[in-house]
């Protein structure tokens, strides 16, 4: 079993081919589009990786090192990259007051010293990211109130995030599970 910084995180789809020198279009699933340099590595499964040869971020296309060739990348359409956390701590710049998503899942949701639930995910959703909350268990049974709800990540709804402790203190956000 991989420990947390071993965990891999898909950041990309290869896509595909362009032209005949082994080019490809690249679909990123990453908010950090400078980890694609040339040089970076990224895995394709437990041990298998790709080196980025080349990278133009206007037209996102790639190259990958040794698919020189459109009949040698072709094998790569639809493929997954993947970074970890390790490489992606280490690759990606973060502003003051921004997360990575996979520190943000596995947070506890409170509102006024009442816990909601558990963020399980988070979708994008025309550029605001929503949390996925699995409600907590005695909100499900004693009020009957929906098992999952979504709460945008904007300042209406989120007051604070303490990464340490691993919550997320919000307003308004039991009414999005009641109206759920």
């Amino acid at each position: 079993m991989k420990s947390d910084e071993q965990k891999f995180i898909e950041v990309a789809v290869v896509g595909k081919c362009i032209g005949l020198k082994g080019e490809m279009k690249l679909h990123l699933k990453s908010d950090f589009p400078q980890q694609f340099k040339e040089g970076a590595l990224f895995y394709i499964n437990d041990r298998d990786f790709l080196k980025i040869e080349y990278y133009n971020p206007k037209r996102d296309i790639v190259k990958f090192v040794g698919f020189d060739d459109r009949n040698s990348s072709v094998k790569l359409v639809n493929k997954k990259l993947y970074s970890t956390v390790e490489m992606s701590r280490k690759n990606c710049s973060l502003a003051d007051g921004e997360y990575f998503w996979f520190d943000v899942i596995g947070s506890e949701v409170l509102e006024d010293d009442k816990l909601l639930g558990e963020v399980i995910q988070i979708d994008r959703i025309a550029q605001i990211d929503y949390l996925v909350v699995k409600s907590e268990h005695d909100l499900v049974a004693d009020l009957n109130l929906a098992k999952k709800f979504y709460i945008p990540y904007i300042d209406r709804y989120i007051k604070k995030f303490d990464l340490e402790a691993k919550k997320i203190f919000t307003k308004d956000a039991f009414l999005l599970l009641e109206s759920s």
